[in-house]
């Protein structure tokens, strides 16, 4: 539980900058996609600092989480973008609705995919790494 909480304070930080830039973005022509695709990036980056550090508190290999960190969010990514493709443009929502509830979805999907697969307590035996 102190991991989801965790997770929540800083998806509630960095998501709700992210947001802001979002909307500032789409407000002055930048196409929904497109804006989304930028701030993306910038929450990947910082989420990884917060989530590996503070959240699950991670001390395993910072290439192989990197790795599984940025497979995760592309799959994260892939998931955002066809929630705004298939409610923007195929369904005709208001894409800054769209967003909001993209966050939340994509966020829970991210928590499950840290927690079991990118930020997994490694449980070996140490005699076996010997």
């Amino acid at each position: 539980m102190k991991q989801l909480i965790r997770y929540g304070l800083v998806g509630i930080a960095s998501n709700a900058t992210i947001y802001g830039a979002y909307l500032l973005m789409t407000h002055h022509g930048i196409e929904p996609k497109i804006a989304m695709t930028l701030t993306y990036i910038i929450g990947v980056t910082i989420g990884f600092v917060g989530n590996r550090k503070w959240t699950f508190t991670h001390h395993g290999s910072l290439f192989r989480t990197s790795i599984r960190y940025l497979f995760a969010h592309l799959l994260g990514y892939m998931l955002n973008f066809l929630l705004l493709f298939t409610f923007v443009d195929y369904l005709g929502y208001p894409h800054q609705w769209v967003q909001a509830t993209a966050i939340i979805v994509v966020a829970g999907f991210l928590f499950i995919v840290f927690k079991y697969f990118v930020f997994r307590k490694n449980h070996t035996n140490p005699a076996q790494t010997i």
